[in-house]
């Protein structure tokens, strides 16, 4: 796992309550009801038929179940034994994907600029899937990195193949909602939790970042579920949900908007 880079932090405020937001990406930063998520699921289960032999009727049942058992569909198809190449299968089930759907959001593009902690994306996706949703949301440059499948699941180095080998298994796929994620983008990004807000739009995904320390927001709801500290109907009410987030700190956002636009680091 590769260490962040460091970020320009002259006139940044030690002492501020908040200074890292971690967001997930698909269904937080734009609304499922735009149908990319299901055309994904829609891929997936496509995947499981057509390269995985896997039986038309119990297709969408596996699906859904892995989901909710390992976190992703496809940590629990390698959890099963299923073998199939990772880049592969994010090729066939991102890159179906009707992209053209997302469009820039400059409301949300000047609302991010306008927060003066570091700004981190945390997605179970590859790459390439969240290089692309974010260009195409005009977000791209508004985050320090990414925190995606291939950071938190990097190539086996020979040794570790041969590690592996030995005991005839491979390491899990590390992916949200498991607490080990959690703890693993935490040192990654080498953040406090406690200073720390996690905005997300899945349930267990709020759980699980609660239990690693840090605040936590459910997207997508204005009802609050198990773990979460506040509920945003929509990416877009930060501000009105959240004002907090600038206390303090308004002598130091003029600066902090003059160089938000910063190169984003894959962190793979």
């Amino acid at each position: 796992m590769g260490s962040f880079t460091n970020m320009n932090t002259v006139g940044r405020d030690t002492e501020a309550k908040y200074e890292c937001l971690l967001f997930d990406m698909d269904g937080t930063l734009y609304p499922l009801s735009l149908g990319v998520n299901l055309a994904c699921r829609k891929n997936i289960e496509e995947f499981m038929l057509q390269y995985l032999n896997i039986e038309e009727s119990e297709v969408s049942r596996m699906c859904l179940e892995l989901y909710r058992e390992y976190g992703t569909t496809m940590a629990g198809l390698k959890a099963l034994g299923y073998k199939f190449d990772d880049d592969e299968f994010h090729a066939y089930v991102h890159g179906r994907l009707p992209y053209e759907k997302l469009r820039p959001d400059p409301v949300l593009r000047n609302l991010l600029s306008s927060l003066p902690q570091r700004k981190i994306i945390f997605t179970n996706a590859d790459k390439a899937h969240a290089q692309q949703v974010l260009k195409r949301l005009g977000l791209e440059d508004c985050f320090e990195g990414i925190i995606c499948f291939e950071t938190l699941n990097p190539p086996l180095e020979p040794a570790d193949i041969t590690d592996a080998c030995s005991v005839c298994s491979k390491p899990p796929i590390l992916c949200k909602p498991s607490l080990d994620a959690f703890k693993a983008a935490i040192h990654i990004a080498n953040v406090d939790p406690k200073k720390t807000i996690f905005f997300d739009d899945s349930a267990r995904n709020i759980a699980s970042g609660k239990e690693a320390g840090l605040h936590t927001v459910i997207v997508g709801s204005s009802i609050l579920v198990p773990g979460a500290d506040y509920a945003l109907s929509s990416i877009h009410n930060i501000k009105e949900a959240i004002p907090e987030i600038w206390d303090g700190e308004e002598e130091q956002m003029e600066q902090v908007i003059q160089s938000s636009a910063i190169e984003t680091v894959v962190l793979a």
